[in-house]
């Protein structure tokens, strides 16, 4: 099939089209409004000259001779050629001619209406007389200035033929015009038209209703957030997986600029400056996001950046309960790989005879263990948070850290989940034993009280503490007391844990712990 026009050349035509019914309307009221001007300004002049010789003495005293023509004759063809009428007439009351221009009408009556004239009034009006149509004024002759007597009547006129020949030589003037509108007009329309074309590539209007369509089908299907920023910094899109992951109205949203979305501030400076992301993580409000950015480019120009938003969350969480059992993985190796060596302490001492050494060495690491193990399930009804505890106990151990929970602790239920609870807790630990390793006492202080309403978890290390003007950033993304860490790598555990808390309504509390090091509490639930 054909394509069709496209939608630059379709506005084109319609204006082109517009562009000539309005020269030709125009041509047209200007012509008829010359025809009107001509007529209206024939009446006017037939009017003042008929008034003028009216005034005359010369024909008030005429009138009075016993031959009126002889003087009024030669007098009215005078005031007929220099004024360039077609005729002046000077008659009787009663409407006979003393003057015309055709000699051979004197003496007749006047053709037309003469009865307003003869009560003293002067009128105008389109007749056809003994010349033909014309345009005339008829006014009265007093006897004297004061005098209201009529004693003459004089009409002028002004033939229609010679007013419509002054309309056509004002037509080339109207035309000129005409010309010259329509052709700033059609040039306003290709002007117009290169531009647009340009603009839509030359599409027609199907093409372009198709290209929405297709547009927004992929924008509602897309499982990503997607967010166009234009090279100035707005917002021009944000589809509906957008709004929901940034917690944004699209109709609020497009037109400003990108940092009120809310995003971090060092990632909304990468998003205005262009420069690429991949995979940064970002916690915003209750969710973790994946965040990429890209320059779109559109025949060597550059026309904005693309966001893309992906949810992390649930993969966070899971995550973290991935880390734990990995530790707790880490943990059995460690332990397999110890007890090997203590089996075979055991059996050496055996071989050598030591046989109550050898159940001594066997017994005492098992109360140990036995020991922690049944601390942790008396305390801990939870089986998630007891092994977390056990797994991190253990990997604190391989570290050179020792955890300490405290004996008063109490977990009877969870004010929230077990994939949350392992997010808090688990982070929590994690940045503890990080700061306690390699300083002198090396220990982590673990306080737990937990029920289906109520969750206070201190955590305090021996480390060397967050300064205090810096607690305030703890639960922001990136923010880690670790310098090597690397821009948009580390950081993420804290932010997590501020996360889970405000989704449930609780709060953090940053301090200076009793073992010289952080102190950070939190509370979720009744009371927080």
């Amino acid at each position: 099939m054909p394509r069709p026009s496209s939608v630059a050349r379709q506005i084109l035509l319609w204006q082109v089209v517009v562009v000539c019914v309005l020269v030709l309307g125009g041509v047209t009221a200007a012509w008829f409004d010359a025809r009107a001007d001509a007529t209206a300004s024939a009446r006017q002049r037939a009017l003042d000259l008929a008034v003028a010789v009216a005034d005359s003495p010369t024909v008030r005293e005429a009138v009075r001779t016993t031959d009126p023509s002889a003087v009024l004759q030669p007098f009215a063809e005078q005031v007929r050629r220099d004024s360039g009428t077609d005729f002046v007439v000077i008659m009787s009351r009663d409407g006979i001619r003393y003057s015309h221009p055709d000699p051979t009408n004197i003496g007749k009556r006047f053709l037309g209406s003469i009865t307003q004239a003869q009560a003293g009034r002067t009128y105008s009006e389109e007749y056809v007389g003994t010349l033909g149509p014309s345009v005339r004024a008829v006014v009265p002759v007093r006897a004297g200035a004061g005098d209201d007597d009529v004693v003459a009547l004089v009409s002028v006129g002004i033939r229609t033929a010679k007013q419509r020949d002054e309309v056509v030589d004002a037509l080339p003037r109207i035309l000129g015009a005409a010309a010259l509108a329509a052709l700033v007009g059609i040039l306003g329309a290709w002007l117009i038209h290169r531009r647009l074309r340009r603009q839509t590539h030359g599409l027609g209007e199907q093409e372009i209703t198709r290209m929405y369509e297709y547009y927004d089908a992929v924008l509602r299907a897309v499982r990503e957030g997607l967010v166009l920023v234009d090279s100035g910094g707005r917002v021009s899109l944000v589809n509906r997986e957008a709004e929901r992951l940034l917690d944004v109205e699209a109709s609020r949203a497009v037109g400003r600029d990108v940092a009120e979305l809310g995003l971090e501030p060092t990632l909304t400076d990468a998003v205005r400056a262009g420069g690429p992301l991949s995979d940064v993580v970002v916690a915003l409000a209750d969710r973790v996001l994946i965040v990429n950015a890209a320059r779109a480019r559109w025949e060597g120009r550059d026309v904005g950046t693309v966001l893309t938003v992906r949810d992390r969350t649930e993969l966070q969480g899971v995550t973290a309960e991935l880390d734990t059992v990995r530790s707790l993985a880490d943990s059995l190796r460690s332990q397999s790989h110890e007890s090997a060596n203590r089996l075979h302490t055991m059996v050496s001492l055996v071989e050598m005879g030591r046989t109550d050494e050898a159940v001594e060495f066997a017994t005492h690491e098992m109360r140990l263990a036995q020991g922690l193990t049944d601390q942790m399930v008396a305390a801990v009804e939870e089986p998630v948070v007891s092994a977390l505890l056990l797994g991190k106990s253990a990997q604190a151990h391989e570290r050179g850290v020792r955890l300490d929970v405290d004996p008063g602790s109490v977990v009877t239920g969870l004010p929230l989940g077990p994939h949350d609870a392992v997010t808090v807790l688990g982070n929590l630990l994690d940045n503890a034993i990080d700061a306690a390793q390699g300083t002198t006492t090396a220990t982590v202080a673990v306080h737990l009280h937990a029920s289906d309403a109520h969750l206070d978890v201190v955590v305090e290390d021996s480390g060397p503490g967050i300064p205090e003007e810096a607690r305030d950033q703890v639960f922001e993304r990136g923010w880690s007391t670790k310098v090597n860490d690397r821009p948009h790598g580390r950081g993420l555990g804290l932010a997590l844990v501020g996360q889970v808390v405000r989704r449930h309504g609780g709060s953090v509390r940053v301090g200076s712990g009793a073992l010289g090091g952080a102190m950070v509490e939190v509370e979720i639930g009744e009371d927080a």
